[in-house]
């Protein structure tokens, strides 16, 4: 496998990766060229949304290719582009051979959410405080235990007993929270999502973990729930408040995540009419709210 480094403005990021991909690189990244000096530039956008701008004012762009060939003819071929003008090639270099899949679940350690339940993927063992265990390994659908939204919800779950709740988990996404409840003793979980592979995901997740749920797209939620579950974003949780506060039992329980901590006030603002929203849990710049009805 080879890479090819270029060098190019923020103004001809994307046009250069659309080319790359075009002539079939393998991946392509972007990074900043200034990184860990002065001059490095802070880029980051909310998480589900596109970022604010394509590049770095200096961006490295990164492509790998199968054959040295492939990549000396992609050089060639961009640097005889207008919208590459002032672009530089930095090089091609060939990448070592490593076992990819063992080099990804190294980034992957088991997650503590509390001393006794943790989030341990397949190839590692549960620590030995371990009581409560979901195996879960990366994949397609949002929700490892690794990001903070996750975590607090989980932690929600774990420091109350929810015998007797019917339990709904509203973009389930991994179905990692909807089996954390059942682990918890709900006794009836719901998890629903707008995407399919989510759904499946949840199943064969909550299959891996030997609990029981029913999974499926949203209007497979019906009736009142003791809890409600929603690990989603800001503004897609406003949209949904007459649905979720909907699905609320008298005296339930609204768990929702997925919330800076900039966007406290126009959450509860969105959620006034049915309940009063209150911060329970903070972790890096987010929040957990959680209301009664």
């Amino acid at each position: 496998m080879f890479e090819l480094r270029l060098l190019c403005g923020e103004g001809q990021v994307e046009a250069v990766c659309e080319a790359l991909e075009a002539l079939d690189a393998l991946s392509v990244s972007v990074e900043d060229a200034d990184a860990q000096t002065d001059a490095e530039q802070a880029l980051f956008g909310e998480p589900g949304l596109p970022p604010p701008r394509e590049g770095w004012q200096r961006s490295r762009v990164l492509a790998l290719f199968s054959e040295q060939a492939a990549a000396e003819e992609a050089a060639r071929l961009l640097q005889a582009q207008d919208f590459f003008s002032g672009g530089q090639v930095l090089g091609i270099g060939e990448v070592a051979e490593q076992d990819w899949v063992r080099l990804t679940q190294s980034q992957f350690a088991p997650v503590e959410i509390t001393s006794e339940f943790w989030i341990v993927p397949t190839w590692h063992q549960p620590p030995a405080q371990a009581t409560r265990v979901i195996r879960l390994d990366p994949g397609l659908a949002f929700g490892t235990g690794t990001h903070p939204t996750t975590r607090m919800c989980l932690r929600w779950i774990a420091h109350r007993s929810l015998q007797g709740c019917r339990v709904l988990d509203y973009g389930c996404g991994s179905g990692i929270l909807a089996i954390g409840a059942a682990l918890y003793g709900a006794p009836e979980v719901d998890a629903v999502d707008i995407d399919p592979a989510a759904v499946q995901a949840t199943l064969d997740n909550a299959s891996a973990n030997g609990v029981e749920l029913r999974a499926g797209l949203p209007d497979a939620a019906q009736g009142g729930y003791e809890v409600v579950l929603a690990n989603i974003l800001a503004s897609p949780l406003k949209v949904l408040a007459p649905l979720l506060c909907g699905h609320l039992a008298a005296g339930g329980h609204l768990v929702l995540a997925g919330i800076l901590e900039r966007q406290a006030a126009e959450l509860a603002e969105a959620f006034a009419p049915w309940l009063r929203l209150e911060v329970a849990d903070r972790e890096d710049g987010w929040i957990l709210m959680t209301g009664q009805r």
